[in-house]
């Protein structure tokens, strides 16, 4: 399915995803480059929530720039397979090999404010993600490697303990929103 078409039929889970989700919509009918960081404002994103089997624990990362342990994911750099870029997100960011989406279908549609911030030594405007988050799973005795460039660990949490390991008010209400989905879900 086309991406544009996925994000389209998407179902909101809340106010706030349905609000989120006219809001991506919007950027992509003013902005032609909305898939790559040529557009300053906001582009797309895409991320995977990295469950193990038994849906107790998610991999996360150190993040580098924020400080705190996250999810993974990335820019989509003009790459329209959106679950496609969260996979390879997954596996470059974690050193796991054999990762799998649980579904084809978008976990959930976020708009993420970026604060401003300093990468490979260049000053990066604030600006907005437009997050497509999938669910992916992955087999926990999978080796884990540091991506140096990008966190500083990398390591299974149990779910319902994020709030312990991520020092981001707003990102520990995203995670909590991904697990009453999957608790429904599955």
């Amino acid at each position: 399915m086309n991406w544009v078409k996925q994000i389209e039929s998407y179902i909101p889970y809340n106010e706030q995803e349905l609000k989120d989700k006219e809001l991506i919509l919007q950027c992509i009918k003013a902005y032609n480059n909305i898939l790559t960081r040529e557009n300053p404002l906001a582009h797309i994103t895409s991320s995977g929530y990295i469950v193990n089997k038994n849906r107790d624990k998610v991999l996360m990362i150190h993040h580098n720039i924020y400080k705190t342990w996250a999810w993974t994911g990335g820019h989509a750099d003009g790459d329209n397979d959106l679950l496609y870029v969260a996979i390879k997100e997954a596996k470059e960011e974690t050193g796991i090999k054999n990762v799998t989406s649980v579904t084809s279908d978008i976990l959930s549609l976020d708009v993420l404010p970026v604060i401003g911030h300093f990468k490979n030594g260049k000053y990066v405007s604030p600006h907005l993600h437009l997050s497509i988050a999938y669910l992916l799973e992955c087999d926990e005795s999978e080796e884990l490697i540091v991506k140096e460039d990008e966190n500083s660990g990398v390591k299974w949490i149990p779910i319902n303990k994020i709030h312990l390991y991520s020092n981001e008010p707003d990102m520990i209400n995203l995670y909590n929103k991904f697990n009453k989905k999957i608790k429904y879900m599955y």
